[in-house]
């Protein structure tokens, strides 16, 4: 079976974000890019729960192709239109991960989803995310294509969908599952310091731009966090990577 590693990878990336409850049913998608263009990418079948998903498992799909969405193999239509919007708009966007997370949704759904430099994680992501004010309804492929218009900064890996959830893109599988770890636990830090309803230690904007650039420049954290996500799965014989 064509691209097998990526495969593998992103199978160990459904099985991870179930595990961490950062999913939503059989609601939620990631895509990985497999062309140079970005308009073919691998993407969940239909309604599949995540802690379920095998490599194999995995659809091919063309974001050029209507025809995509006919046949017993036809992936959700609102994944079709996010992500497909996303990979033809987005060449920089080769992973893309959409979770309805609950400390990300939270955050969503305040009038003011900005997250602010209140701690390290929440400095990973200073000035690196956008925020989508104007929620239209399910993620069909108009909807979609709104939405890839707003990733237009490389930088902004991040985009907060507001009363929507969270999308993330990155290079590779790992770079992208760990900006969507560390963007989850950043929102979560960020609420619940919030309940405690006392006043936030907020880090400067030059010391937030320094340590996101810090964070950016740090050697391959991301591919051992996935390397390790993987090894755990492999030690309890997961059939992720059938």
């Amino acid at each position: 079976m064509e691209h097998w590693q990526e495969r593998v990878d992103l199978a160990a990336a459904f099985r991870w974000t179930a595990r961490l409850n950062m999913h939503e049913g059989v609601a939620n998608h990631f895509s990985l890019a497999v062309n140079d263009s970005g308009t073919q990418f691998l993407m969940n079948p239909n309604q599949v729960h995540f802690s379920r998903i095998r490599a194999s498992d995995l659809l091919l799909i063309d974001a050029n192709d209507p025809a995509t969405l006919e046949g017993p193999n036809a992936p959700d239509p609102t994944a079709w239109g996010l992500h497909g919007g996303v990979h033809r708009a987005c060449g920089h966007a080769r992973c893309v991960m959409h979770v309805h997370s609950i400390f990300a949704t939270v955050l969503a759904c305040l009038e003011d989803s900005r997250l602010p430099p209140i701690d390290q994680n929440a400095c990973t992501f200073f000035n690196r995310v956008v925020i989508d004010e104007d929620y239209g309804g399910l993620a069909f492929e108009d909807e979609g294509d709104r939405c890839a218009q707003l990733l237009t900064d490389p930088k902004q890996k991040v985009m907060v969908m507001g009363s929507h959830g969270v999308m993330v893109i990155g290079d590779t599988v790992a770079d992208t599952f760990n900006r969507l770890y560390y963007f989850e636990r950043a929102a979560e830090t960020y609420i619940r310091a919030l309940q405690t309803g006392m006043k936030l230690r907020r880090i400067s904007d030059e010391i937030a731009e320094k340590t996101a650039r810090e964070l950016e420049q740090y050697p391959d954290q991301d591919a051992r966090h996935l390397a390790e996500l993987k090894a755990i799965l492999d030690s309890e014989g997961s059939d992720y990577a059938a």
